[in-house]
């Protein structure tokens, strides 16, 4: 099942990653450490499943669900989600499959349960608490950085921490690319500031204006980004936050987001 769970190109990619094992004890070893595999799968078990971690079945995946959210945490604190998906983004970029000259932004509202870091009363959902997940995609929807925010948070507070969130994506010969020449919004980043904040950086802001009728034309680019969220909430665990930490929500996150360009290097090759 984990062979299934964490397939052999997620593998030999995440596994360099990966914090070394700590030295077992001559004396009093202790438990044999469930093998990191194993655990990744009870990882992507969750985040697929979307079940509790104590609802992890041992006898499937390999270990429990605590085993899981432990290796979950080490992995998060070490920093290794963000460093798998640059790496994936730079081979898609290598095969020429990323397009950053075009690319799009939105938020998306999430219920968060059990409250913790980064939640907020929801203006759609009656006040009630929960998160805000934003996203920036590029042409074809490949998820360049994403990050979780209180639920009352406006999305344009995030739009430069976002683009700032963009790793610098290697692949090719020359200078890193980590921006891109034109940025679609909605018109809920129809700020003045905001665009001069972008032209600034070499950015050419293409943002709906509010009050004008609909039929701008940008939707037929700004919708990859929405398709790119209904990507991530078929993770059943994103569609409603349950980590208290911010920083282990972020790291499925940053985990689903590397799955999808393992996907488009799938059907490339």
């Amino acid at each position: 099942m984990s062979d299934d769970l964490v397939p052999d190109d997620l593998w030999e990619r995440i596994a360099p990653l990966l914090p070394p094992q700590p030295a077992r004890r001559h004396r009093y070893p202790g438990r044999l450490r469930v093998p990191d595999r194993i655990a990744l799968a009870g990882i992507v078990y969750v985040l697929r499943k979307g079940v509790a971690w104590r609802d992890v079945p041992a006898s499937v995946v390999g270990c429990s669900g605590v085993t899981a959210w432990r290796r979950l945490r080490d992995w998060t604190e070490a920093g290794v989600w963000p460093r798998l998906h640059t790496e994936l983004l730079a081979e898609l970029r290598k095969t020429g499959l990323l397009e950053m000259d075009d690319c799009a932004i939105d938020g998306s509202h999430v219920r968060a349960l059990k409250r913790g870091d980064h939640v907020g009363p929801s203006p759609v959902d009656r006040a009630r608490p929960g998160s805000k997940h934003h996203l920036i995609v590029d042409r074809r929807g490949t998820p360049l950085a994403v990050s979780v925010t209180g639920g009352n948070r406006h999305d344009v507070t995030q739009l430069i921490p976002l683009l700032d969130a963009i790793p610098r994506i290697r692949g090719l010969r020359g200078r890193p690319r980590s921006k891109p020449k034109r940025l679609f919004a909605d018109r809920g980043y129809d700020y003045d500031k905001y665009r001069r904040l972008l032209r600034q950086r070499g950015i050419k802001p293409l943002i709906a204006r509010r009050g004008v009728a609909h039929g701008s034309g940008l939707g037929k680019t700004r919708w990859v980004v929405e398709r790119t969220f209904a990507w991530l909430h078929q993770f059943k665990r994103l569609r409603i936050r349950y980590e208290r930490r911010a920083d282990l929500h972020q790291g499925l996150l940053e985990l689903a987001c590397s799955i999808i360009c393992l996907r488009r290097l799938r059907t490339s090759s």
